[in-house]
């Protein structure tokens, strides 16, 4: 798309809209830089010009800073990355980097409705859904926790790929003996919610993540370590069959013959995966005592989470810092820095509420210069300008150390940038947290701040100084206002396309 054809006419420097208002409106604008604010308390809508500094010490584009120590190496032992919007920020790629650095990478949580895309060196793409993103490290252990749901055939249908380009998985990954396994069944069941849901379904990816949560919620999941046991396997498996055909009256698997063909078929699982079953919860402890550094792997994202997402337009796991410890069997107290991954603008894929969305031109621009569209389903994502509030919110929850900026190069066309920096209620007061109440959150006004946008490729810089100044300008804004520094910055899909801040 030719970017110089979407000019802004004049407007004041904030503009405000509803959720439900027409979207076009957000983007006429053509106002000057707003990048620091007059004291609130006189007036909590004023803006005005300044230059901040960063917050952190600038490093060069080997991660080093003044010090001279490694950005990633000063990482503590047990570190984490998880996403801070609604997924898709680009998780996979900051854990592919950094898990040269460290002995072991772990899923915590979620299932094959993560979709993590890497590359190797040589520029090979590779989508993930359960392996966990440091398998391309060769000297890296993958640990799939107690709190991820297993689909086997999926799962082996990803070493496969692996494997058959050339990456050894072969006493690489762990799988917990107590994690949960997802069956075909589950997925079915899942587009029969979805279906009885109608007007008000969710927008899962249907690969029966939610209904496998069930299963273990009520009690009668199974688990990876019953694979041992085929001799009870087929009881609980017709419990679970059973459950399922008296809830819906679709559901298409039933009877003994159908039953007698997943057992059979799970015999075979079950010979394969043996290898690769393990006591995780062993396994990770031991590796804490031996100081074996750890970095975990969040699946989804925080306003996804089950407890402080946009319930019930949510996953069914806890993709936040909590889910680290119930999801690995680890203590608290080991946990150190955690990495929020956010993407320079936001997206989101299926219903829920998205407050800062942009429809027109500029969303359509952004959706397909960013390759916009589900790693799992393939539908189109919701686009919109970075929500503030909702970073913010996500950032007390997670208590992260540093952020990661993805995709700052794809906001390199635009002539101007929004912020949505504040919720307002009708009544002109100030949300001061992201609400649980969608009905309120379907009232709020957002207010903007008006950056420049810089214009120019920034794809091949490799030294944050480099940068435009409008670019720094956006990355330090981001910065002041959530209050947590940005050490990270993607401008490009590729693996070196990688700043350090």
């Amino acid at each position: 798309m030719n970017m110089s054809a979407l000019t802004f006419n004049s407007t004041p420097m904030i503009t405000t809209a509803t959720a439900t208002d027409d979207r076009s409106r957000i983007l006429g604008y053509n106002g000057t830089h707003s990048c620091s604010r007059l004291s609130r308390k006189k007036n909590p809508s004023i803006m005005a010009c300044s230059t901040t500094k960063p917050l952190s010490p600038v490093v060069d584009h080997h991660g080093v800073n003044e010090s001279g120590q490694s950005r990633i190496e000063s990482l503590s032992q047990v570190s984490g990355v998880l996403g801070c919007q609604w997924g898709d920020e680009g998780k996979g790629k900051l854990v592919d980097m950094l898990a040269r650095h460290f002995d072991i990478v772990a899923r915590c949580q979620g299932g094959a409705n993560a979709g993590h895309t890497i590359y190797n060196s040589e520029g090979k793409k590779f989508l993930l859904h359960l392996v966990p993103s440091g398998i391309l490290n060769e000297g890296t252990t993958c640990v799939i926790g107690n709190g991820v749901v297993v689909h086997l055939p999926g799962l082996f249908k990803e070493i496969d790929g692996l494997e058959s380009n050339g990456v050894s998985c072969q006493g690489r990954i762990l799988v917990s003996d107590r994690a949960h396994l997802l069956f075909d069944f589950h997925q079915e069941i899942d587009g029969l919610r979805e279906a009885e849901l109608a007007k008000s379904f969710i927008g899962t990816t249907k690969r029966g993540i939610g209904p496998c949560y069930s299963s273990k919620v009520i009690r009668n999941g199974i688990r990876v370590s019953d694979l041992r046991h085929m001799d009870t396997f087929s009881q609980k498996l017709d419990l679970l069959l059973s459950d399922a055909a008296a809830r819906f009256p679709d559901f298409k698997y039933g009877g003994p013959d159908m039953l007698k063909e997943e057992v059979e078929r799970y015999k075979k699982f079950a010979e394969r995966l043996e290898p690769f079953i393990t006591d995780t919860v062993h396994f990770m402890n031991d590796a804490i005592s031996q100081k074996k550094k750890i970095l975990v792997e969040g699946g989804q994202a925080t306003m996804l989470d089950i407890d402080f997402g946009t319930y019930p337009f949510v996953t069914s796991s806890s993709p936040s810092a909590g889910g680290i410890c119930t999801g690995l069997g680890i203590a608290p107290r080991v946990v150190g820095d955690l990495v929020g991954v956010v993407k320079a603008y936001t997206t989101r894929v299926g219903s829920g509420p998205f407050p800062t969305e942009i429809t027109g031109k500029v969303g359509d621009f952004l959706r397909s210069a960013g390759q916009e569209f589900g790693n799992i389903t393939g539908r189109p994502r919701r686009c919109g300008w970075l929500d503030i509030v909702a970073v913010r919110y996500c950032c007390q929850i997670n208590g992260f150390a540093s952020l990661n900026l993805s995709k700052l190069d794809l906001l390199s066309d635009l002539s101007k940038i929004q912020l949505g920096v504040t919720y307002r209620l009708p009544d002109g007061s100030i949300l001061n947290s992201f609400p649980s109440d969608l009905h309120l959150l379907d009232q709020i006004k957002v207010e903007y701040e008006v950056l420049p946008g810089w214009q120019s490729d920034i794809s091949s810089i490799r030294k944050y100084s480099d940068l435009p100044k409008a670019a720094r300008e956006y990355v330090e804004r981001i910065e002041e206002l959530v209050g947590v520094p940005i050490h990270y910055i993607g401008i490009g899909s590729g693996r070196d396309a990688f700043l350090y801040k």
